[in-house]
């Protein structure tokens, strides 16, 4: 059979709702490659997030697809209070293929990026892709259309007779194309308030438990800033859809990239504004202000520590001078930040914790995030770590959530300290998906932590 007439069904698992339901970008950027080059296929996607599994048979049977792609985003919800893992709603979702349909089932994503053998050995998919899929989805369609599947695809995951064989990955591509799922665009602006776009792929720092570099590699390739100000317009003035969240694993990591990308959203004169994830490093107020021109209104940083003990073991690159300084830069150019913490991972001690719950009281007029614990991800220098100290063993699949949590430390009074420093910290067990979803009836749009500030 030709190319010709077949059909592909994305389907995005992921039904991870708290504090709020997550565009499957991913999906859309593949979606898109492949409905350019391969015009004559009917490509459609099914999102858990809207639908039952029910209603999935019911949608199997009727488009009776030739080729599944099951876009996994992550293995579970990395709270060490709740612990919940997805594995067990995502097999069942492959038991239903398996049982529903006869089409070629084929698993890629973020979380099976990080655990391509070991998801590859639990769900038996017939293929698999990790890392980016775009233009390895691409070849290796083609290939199995002319005949003969093509086994070489780069980040191609197969059996070859009892093995499993992983492919390496060297080429990856810049300029990604992305039109949005007008159908979900509709969902995820009413229920996130927000839809996601990336400027960049890939994270060049070394810290010690990402899994950044693991799914997108280390080697940062800046997308085209021009296609950028496209999608936005398109969500603007198709959609009126004015914010947006850059996903990238760190904004600032190429300014002279941002700023050239800053320029271009000023130019456009659209009124979007957007927020994204940064680190406290490599920002001048300069930067700052140029970024709120162009429509920046909510930094998330990536800060796990106020200490620099800790920053030092968690593989940072930046100090708490630096922390400090960045957050006064937000302040003077009128951009809401927050920080995220990692409290009792690697190397902390009651002293560091102490030291970080002090030098919060620096910082005006934000939200401190806290995580308790480290989850362990194959891969990462963490995982060496755990295995060194005899945390988890070699053979362990880390597939259930395994957290590196630093002995000798009173966890059940950290809680209370937080409270004595005046500054407002959320942790994840507190209850602000109710808050948010109050917001989002009342139709507020964006990010929407700044509102929980004392």
């Amino acid at each position: 059979m030709t190319m010709a007439g077949k059909k592909l069904l994305f389907v995005s698992a992921n039904r991870h709702a708290t504090p709020y339901p997550v565009y499957p970008l991913g999906i859309s950027y593949l979606s898109t490659y492949l409905r350019k080059r391969l015009p004559d296929y009917e490509i459609r996607i099914f999102d858990f997030n809207l639908h039952t599994p029910e209603s999935f048979k019911a949608y199997l049977l009727e488009f009776q697809p030739d080729y599944i792609g099951l876009s996994l985003r992550n293995v579970d919800d990395v709270n060490f209070y709740s612990q919940e893992s997805f594995i067990s709603g995502y097999k069942m979702i492959v038991d239903i293929v398996r049982e529903t349909s006869t089409s070629m089932l084929i698993i890629g994503g973020s979380a099976f990026s990080i655990y391509p053998r070991e998801l590859f050995a639990f769900f038996n998919p017939d293929y698999a892709i990790h890392g980016e899929g775009e233009e390895s989805l691409f070849n290796f369609l083609v290939s199995v259309d002319a005949g003969k599947p093509d086994l070489s695809v780069e980040g191609l995951v197969y059996h070859d007779g009892n093995e499993i064989r992983v492919n390496g990955r060297k080429s990856f591509i810049k300029t990604p194309d992305l039109n949005f799922d007008t159908g979900l665009l509709d969902f995820y602006w009413d229920k996130a308030g927000m839809v996601n776009v990336q400027t960049k792929r890939g994270c060049p720092y070394n810290c010690i438990y990402c899994t950044y570099p693991l799914i997108e590699g280390h080697h940062v390739r800046t997308l085209d800033p021009d296609k950028i100000v496209y999608t936005l317009r398109q969500l603007y003035e198709k959609h009126n859809i004015d914010y947006v969240f850059f996903t990238d694993s760190v904004f600032n990591i190429s300014n002279k990239f941002n700023i050239e990308l800053a320029n271009k959203l000023i130019e456009s004169k659209l009124p979007v504004h957007w927020g994204a994830y940064f680190s406290p490093h490599n920002l001048t107020l300069e930067n700052l202000k140029l970024f709120a021109l162009a429509g920046l209104t909510h930094i998330e940083f990536g800060t796990e520590s106020m200490s620099d003990t800790t920053l030092k073991k968690y593989g940072k690159h930046f100090d708490v001078e630096e922390v400090v300084r960045v957050s006064d830069y937000c302040n003077q150019a009128g951009i809401y930040f927050c920080h995220f913490m990692i409290i009792g991972g690697y190397g902390e001690t009651e002293e560091t914790i102490n030291e970080s719950f002090e030098n919060s009281k620096r910082i005006e007029n934000t939200v401190f995030f806290p995580f308790i614990g480290m989850r362990i991800y194959p891969g990462t220098i963490l995982h060496k770590i755990a295995i060194e100290q005899g945390i988890v063993r070699e053979t362990d699949t880390l597939l259930e959530p395994v957290y590196y949590v630093a002995p000798g430390i009173n966890y059940e009074t950290l809680k209370e300290r937080a409270d004595q420093t005046g500054r407002r910290w959320v942790f994840p067990d507190e209850d602000v998906a109710t808050v948010m979803n109050r917001m989002r009836k009342r139709k507020r749009k964006g990010s929407l932590w700044h509102h929980l500030k004392k």
